[in-house]
């Protein structure tokens, strides 16, 4: 599918802080943070590392960080967090939508936080930061597949409005509606960085 957007408007980074007031930085992924996205699988803890690929792998194989570092900007989007603020400002978190090509306005998520940065909000806020990207890609779906056992996520998308498509024995796929998801994100009682996102992408 040809492009049609504009990479000029998209942000090529967004400064701002989180609600403990510590600094981060989200950017757009790029094919160059392929060491960067191999590393950070391997510092997710075991059990989030299944939770995210519902794998048990140790460090993922050469076919995932290709596929996860294969970002073009619009048939997969993919943004990710930096704790400026840290020494050697650690990546602790990305989050990708990659394009269905059955259907062109629908892509597949997935997210993952390290786990020494979880209940910070940055889930929320990068979910934002994505979802803004992918409306101005013209997208406006997105499924995301979630294990049964992973709560946190189910508590998090539920809050977001993400319906139920689909239910199997331990995956749970939820749907977005890209629109009515980016305006339940910017009506709730937020910390400034939700405001810097949307500010960063509608030029407020």
């Amino acid at each position: 599918m040809t492009a049609h957007v504009d990479f000029r408007n998209r942000p090529r980074a967004i400064e701002t802080t989180l609600a403990d007031g510590a600094p981060i930085c989200l950017r757009p992924i790029r094919p160059s943070d392929e060491e960067a996205i191999e590393r950070g699988i391997r510092e997710l803890s075991d059990r989030s590392r299944y939770l995210r690929f519902f794998s048990s792998f140790k460090s993922a194989p050469p076919s995932v960080i290709e596929r996860l570092s294969a970002v073009d900007g619009f048939d997969h989007i993919a943004w990710g967090a930096v704790m400026t603020g840290e020494d050697g400002e650690p990546p602790v978190a990305a989050a990708h939508a990659i394009r269905d090509g059955d259907n062109p306005d629908t892509a597949d998520l997935a997210i993952a936080v390290l786990d020494a940065y979880h209940h910070r909000g940055i889930a929320r806020i990068l979910l934002a930061t994505l979802m803004l990207d992918c409306r101005a890609a013209g997208l406006t779906a997105l499924t995301f597949d979630i294990l049964h056992a992973n709560k946190p996520a189910i508590t998090l998308v539920k809050a977001l409005g993400a319906q139920i498509h689909s239910k199997e024995s331990t995956v749970i796929t939820y749907s977005f509606d890209v629109d009515e998801t980016l305006s339940r994100l910017r009506g709730m009682d937020a910390p400034r960085a939700l405001g810097d996102v949307f500010a960063a992408f509608e030029g407020r």
